[in-house]
């Protein structure tokens, strides 16, 4: 009932709007997917704008790391924002649609701040990289000016792929199809929609997967390998374990983030269910941005000071 309703009334709207279809066929998978995003998305905010605050007032933590940490919860936040807030209005109207504006903005802006983080993560690495393999130059390595280059790249990137992509997503042959099988706006289930020669787009979005994802993996495995024969160099197991922490954090961060980013857009199509694919999206959308947060500010001692500094002023 539901689809025929919604062919219908794509083929009369096609122009002004999409379908979202989501899971609109088990309204109560839906209210249940609704209250996980709805918390999920609250300890986001509360999360990465604590991370935020905190590390701009508290002088102890005016260091490349939090430099880097607060662009992250930046970008989780907006992230986040871009999409969560239209999807739990939709969760609960039963009418799905999104003007074509909308899905427009929708798809550049997430599919920009995603960009960016995965590039801002292997920026990451590397910091940890010079602060464990080389502590002595630390401070000459990550000077304000690198740090600022390297997110500045991270930004840069992330939008310039964004812009490739979405200017070559709606230009694909849709035929009047207007209903999109997922919760969002995003690349490979517009691709789906194409009744015409879709080659071009996947290539494109092969190419920018592999660049903005593999890649990345790529060089902070490579820093990884290089911080792991130096923490086992290091004779005190006190220097160690002081060593493993620092990048620990960013490491758990990591495993999450691109693990559910390369099953949604590397995998073979035919290799999972489409249920399958919308479940890890919203994973890496919502979850790993309300982890994020708790991960850092958990394992690190110089957060719970800062936190509890800041307890104290106040």
């Amino acid at each position: 009932m539901y689809r025929e309703a919604s062919q219908e009334e794509g083929n009369q709207t096609y122009e002004g709007e999409f379908i979202l279809l989501g899971v609109a066929d088990r309204p109560r998978l839906e209210m249940l997917l609704f209250a996980i995003i709805l918390i999920c998305y609250v300890m986001t905010l509360l999360g990465n704008t604590t991370i935020i605050v905190v590390s701009r007032l508290d002088p102890h933590l005016h260091t490349p790391m939090y430099f880097f940490l607060c662009n992250l919860s930046i970008l989780d936040l907006c992230y986040t924002t871009s999409l969560g807030p239209r999807m739990l209005v939709s969760f609960w109207r039963k009418n799905k649609s999104i003007s074509y504006g909308g899905c427009v903005a929708e798809l550049y802006i997430s599919l920009a701040l995603g960009s960016t983080e995965c590039v801002l993560l292997a920026f990451m690495a590397y910091d940890r990289y010079a602060a464990v393999c080389h502590p002595l130059r630390y401070t000459t390595i990550m000077n304000h000016s690198a740090c600022f280059t390297m997110a500045a790249i991270s930004w840069v990137s992330g939008f310039s792929n964004s812009l490739v992509q979405t200017v070559l997503t709606f230009r694909i042959p849709r035929c009047g199809e207007n209903r999109i099988d997922h919760f969002f706006c995003e690349v490979p289930a517009f691709i789906k929609l194409a009744c015409g020669d879709t080659s071009l787009n996947e290539a494109v979005l092969f190419f920018a997967s592999v660049a903005i994802l593999l890649l990345p993996v790529g060089l902070i495995t490579v820093s990884y390998a290089y911080i792991v024969a130096a923490v086992l160099r290091i004779r005190s197991a006190e220097g160690r374990q002081k060593a493993f922490n620092t990048c620990a954090s960013h490491f758990i961060v990591v495993s999450l983030f691109y693990g559910s980013a390369i099953f949604s857009y590397l995998q073979p199509r035919s290799g999972h269910s489409r249920d399958q694919e919308k479940m890890v999206s919203l994973f890496y959308t919502f979850v790993t941005t309300m982890l994020n947060p708790l991960i850092y500010t958990l394992r690190n001692k110089e957060v719970h000071k800062a936190l509890g500094r800041a307890g104290w002023r106040c």
